[in-house]
C-alpha cells in the first residue's frame, strides 16, 4: 500500500482530503498490520480490500454533505480497531472525537497510533456502550454518535442515541440487512427520542458491496431508563422481537 494508492482511491470515491491524510492513513495501516500479528484487530488482510473496507468505508460519510460536521464532537461507540472514528479524526482535525470500546487491549493499540501520529483531537474511553452513556460527561454530549458493524438497528439505536444531543444525530454504517431491521429500528429509535431518516446508499467503484449509511435525528431527550443495563439491549431489543 502506498500514499498514492490511498489518495487515488479516496478521490475515486468522492472523498475530499488534504495532502497529509494519505500518509497518516498509511502509518495507521502499518501499525494495524504490526499489532494484528499479536492480537485480533482485523480479519481483512488483502491490501485492496483493506483500503476499501477500513479507510474508504470509514471516510465515505464525508462524501455526503452535512452528514459529519468538520467541527463539533463525535463519539464512535464500539470502535474496535478505530473504524470509523479514527480515520474521521485524521481527516477532520477540528472535530473532537471520542473512541469508546469495552476491550482495553484495543484501546492500547489506538493509543499507540495516536501517540505515533501525534493526534490531538482524539480521546479514548474504556467502557461498554450501555455503561458509558450513563456517565454525566458523555450522556447527550455529542453532536454525532457513530458505529460500524456493531449490532442490529434496534440495538444500535439504544447504544448510540443516549450519547447524542437533541438536534444532533446518530449515523449507522449498515449492510443489506438494514432493510429487514428498519421497522423495528424505527420503533426503537422513537422510544429513545430519535427519528430514523432515509438510508443513504453508498457505492464503491469496482465493488458490488451493498453498503448504507443511516442517519437517526435526535428529536427529543432520551428517557433516563435508557440504555438499559449492560447486555439487556442485545438480549431484548426495543421495538419488538429481533429477527436476528
Amino acid at each position: 500500500m502506498t500514499t498514492e494508492m490511498l489518495s487515488a482511491r479516496l478521490q475515486e470515491c468522492g472523498i475530499a482530503h488534504d495532502a497529509e491524510l494519505p500518509a497518516k492513513l498509511l502509518r495507521y495501516h502499518e501499525l494495524l498490520l504490526d499489532w494484528n500479528t499479536r492480537m485480533d484487530l482485523t480479519a481483512v488482510i488483502e491490501e485492496a480490500e483493506m483500503i476499501d473496507k477500513h479507510y474508504v468505508d470509514s471516510l465515505i460519510a464525508l462524501a455526503v454533505p452535512g452528514l459529519i460536521p468538520e467541527n463539533g464532537s463525535l463519539i464512535d461507540v464500539g470502535t474496535g480497531a478505530g473504524f470509523p472514528g479514527l480515520p474521521l479524526a485524521l481527516a477532520c482535525p477540528n472535530l473532537r472525537v471520542t473512541l469508546m470500546d469495552a476491550q482495553q487491549k484495543r484501546l492500547n493499540f489506538l493509543q499507540a497510533v495516536i501517540d505515533d501520529l501525534g493526534v490531538r483531537n482524539v480521546t479514548l474511553v474504556h467502557a461498554r456502550a450501555e455503561d458509558g452513556a450513563q456517565f454525566p460527561n458523555h450522556r447527550e454530549k455529542y453532536d454525532v454518535a457513530v458505529a460500524r458493524a456493531v449490532a442490529s438497528l434496534a440495538v444500535l439505536s439504544e447504544y448510540l442515541l443516549p450519547y447524542v444531543k437533541v438536534g444532533g444525530k446518530a449515523v449507522c454504517w449498515k449492510g443489506p440487512a438494514l432493510m429487514e431491521e428498519l421497522p423495528q429500528g424505527r420503533k426503537a429509535a422513537y422510544l429513545l427520542g430519535g427519528k430514523v431518516q432515509e438510508p443513504i446508499s453508498i457505492t464503491f467503484p469496482g465493488r458490488d458491496w451493498q453498503h448504507m449509511l443511516l442517519p437517526i435525528a435526535k428529536a427529543a431527550k432520551t428517557a433516563r431508563q435508557y440504555p438499559r443495563k449492560a447486555g439487556t439491549p442485545g438480549k431484548s431489543p426495543l421495538g419488538g422481537n429481533d429477527k436476528k
